[in-house]
């Protein structure tokens, strides 16, 4: 049987399914082999204050099930709103690189258009 092996340093926590699990004082190896688990490690836990970003709000808002503070059900509406968010900023980043890119374009076919009328001028 397979499944998720986690590798903890000394004294690491980890959240499995709502229970604080903390290593002793070696590195050691957890296979969970238990199929549907909710398991956080605590060193990756975002905290609400740093929640600044579309991507950590989303990861955020999947953490709030995974800690037990929120039911799937209660947090799929937010999960897909923050979703839309990201998908909004990344349109949006993706128009402005898009727009600035064909600027630098024509900048560059001006130049070389400048360059060619004084080449034939000579």
């Amino acid at each position: 049987m397979s499944g998720l092996v986690l590798k903890l340093s000394p004294k690491e926590r980890v959240l499995i399914n709502g229970a604080v699990i903390e290593n002793g004082d070696r590195r050691s190896r957890l296979s969970i082999v238990t199929p549907n688990v909710n398991i956080l490690r605590l060193r990756d836990a975002i905290h609400p204050e740093e929640a600044t970003t579309p991507v950590r709000r989303v990861c955020y808002a999947a953490q709030l099930v995974l800690t037990g503070d929120a039911t799937a059900e209660e947090t799929r509406h937010m999960l897909l709103r923050r979703i839309e968010e990201l998908e909004e900023e990344q349109a949006q980043r993706g128009y402005a690189e898009h727009t600035k890119r064909r600027e630098e374009q024509a900048q560059k076919q001006r130049q070389h258009e400048l360059a060619m009328a004084g080449a034939n001028r000579e």
